[in-house]
C-alpha cells in the first residue's frame, strides 16, 4: 500500500479535507493508496478535531469523518514513510518545511490553495477538490501502466 501525505499549517482544515476526501476516492477506485495529514505549525486555538468548514463540507458530500483524530505535527517519521507528499500552499509550507526540514523541502509537490484568512471555504473547498481529483486521475493512470507493463512482462517472459 502506498501512502500519501497532505500537510498544511494547523491540520485542521485544508489538509484533512484533502486527506479524507483522498480516501474516499482512492477507495472507490480501488487504488492501493492511503492518505494522511500533517500539521507544520499546530494552533492551539483551534478547537476540536476538525474544522467546521470541512465538517460541513464533508457531511454535504457523504464523506465519512474520524471525530476522533485531532492535528497532529509532522515528524520526520511521517515524511520517510510516504511515498508522496504533498503540501497544500506553497507560499506557506515551503518556508515551514525549509525550517523545520530542510531536506524535504524541494523532495515535495506544493499546490496554490490559500487558507481562511486569504479565501473564504467556498472558493478554497472545491480547488482541493479539483487538486484531488486530478492527483487521482495521475495515479489512475500511472496504475493502469504499471499493469499494462507488468502484463507485457508476463507475456515475454513465458515465451
Amino acid at each position: 500500500m502506498n501512502k500519501l501525505l497532505f500537510l498544511c499549517t494547523g491540520n485542521y482544515y485544508r489538509s484533512r479535507f484533502s486527506e479524507i476526501y483522498f480516501a474516499h476516492l482512492a477507495r472507490q477506485h480501488n487504488l492501493r493508496w492511503e492518505a494522511d495529514s500533517c500539521g507544520l505549525a499546530l494552533d492551539p486555538r483551534n478547537t476540536g478535531p476538525l474544522s467546521h468548514f470541512t465538517i460541513d463540507e464533508c457531511n454535504r458530500m457523504k464523506l465519512a469523518i474520524d471525530m476522533q483524530r485531532f492535528p497532529r505535527p509532522l515528524t520526520l517519521e511521517d515524511l520517510e514513510r510516504s511515498h508522496r507528499v504533498i503540501a497544500v500552499k506553497e507560499a506557506e509550507h515551503r518556508p515551514l518545511m525549509q525550517r523545520l526540514f530542510p531536506e524535504w523541502a524541494d523532495r515535495i509537490d506544493y499546490w496554490h490553495v490559500h487558507d481562511i484568512d486569504f479565501e473564504t471555504p467556498d472558493v478554497a473547498l472545491p480547488q482541493l477538490r479539483t487538486h484531488v481529483e486530478a492527483l487521482i486521475d495521475e495515479l489512475r493512470q500511472e496504475a493502469e501502466m504499471s499493469e499494462e507493463t507488468s502484463g507485457q512482462d508476463s507475456v515475454a517472459s513465458s515465451r
